[in-house]
């Protein structure tokens, strides 16, 4: 059975929606600020607040929002492989035939969707993410300070995205095996 005829199952479009819609919040927040910014912007925040400054500048203003317009565009695509990726189980001798080192195939359609669902999510927490340094970003005073929620904020909605997909890279792999050793019996 050729891998041509494998018909994947449908793109999660209602979770790459999210992802751009905040994407799109994201430029129109940053449009309507942009005029108010102070000549030096926040470049780099650390442990002690910012500590690295930049000249006001389209670029610098919308590093953020560049960035994640990038990572949107590559998880979108990635999850798109993920779910054209013919399942091991659906083989005709239920193992890849080609492997790229360090990847692998979903072991299910399922597996496939869910791993497609999750890499989209943590799309959506990298936005977040990158919104709430932008509230720190887009302040309209020059201020060094850093309210403690941003040490939050920023790295737990990353976290929880990257959490899930591990969660479910993991549930996969554990179908695979329950599969493969269901098919040696």
């Amino acid at each position: 059975m050729p891998e041509a005829s494998y018909d994947p199952p449908r793109y999660p479009r209602a979770w790459l929606a999210a992802g751009v819609s905040l994407l799109a919040g994201m430029t129109a927040w940053g449009i309507a600020v942009y005029p108010s910014l102070p000549d030096r912007i926040p470049r780099h925040i650390g442990g002690s607040g910012v500590d690295a400054w930049a000249d006001k500048s389209v670029g610098a203003a919308f590093m953020l929002v560049f960035v994640y317009a990038g990572v949107t565009a590559l998880l979108s695509v990635t999850a798109a492989m993920v779910l054209r990726a013919t399942p091991t189980a659906e083989l005709p001798d239920a193992e890849p035939r080609f492997v790229v080192a360090g990847s692998q195939r979903p072991a299910t359609r399922t597996g496939a969707r869910r791993m497609a669902v999750a890499l989209l999510v943590t799309n959506f927490g990298i936005g977040l993410s990158f919104a709430v340094g932008n509230l720190v970003q887009w302040r309209t005073s020059v201020e060094s300070e850093v309210p403690w929620w941003f040490f939050v904020g920023m790295p737990a909605p990353i976290a929880a995205g990257a959490g899930l997909t591990v969660v479910v890279g993991l549930q996969d792999r554990r179908e695979g095996n329950r599969l493969r050793a269901a098919a040696r019996t």
